[in-house]
């Protein structure tokens, strides 16, 4: 079996190497596909992150209170990580 080796400047980063690792080429801007994720969806996400770091395991009926803690706004969201960042004595 032989070392992967380096592309060269003219070929392509994948040519002839289907063996060892390679570098894939990034994506041109224009083929992306646009994602934009909720704020409500990242406040979840958030909340289940900090409450995981705080050592807090949400049980299976806490699911609709998140749900409708991550529906207020930013601001009150911004209040409640605080708290429990205070509270917990982490930061992120």
């Amino acid at each position: 079996m032989t070392a992967p080796t380096a592309p060269t400047a003219g070929a392509p980063a994948c040519a002839g190497d289907t063996q060892g690792d390679f570098l894939l080429r990034p994506p041109h801007p224009a083929e992306r596909v646009p994602c934009r994720i909720d704020p409500v969806d990242l406040r979840r996400l958030d909340l289940l992150a900090l409450l995981t770091a705080a050592g807090i395991a949400p049980s299976a009926g806490d699911r609709a209170a998140i749900d409708r803690l991550s529906e207020l706004p930013g601001s009150v969201h911004t209040a409640l990580r605080r708290w429990l960042e205070q509270a917990y004595g982490f930061c992120r």
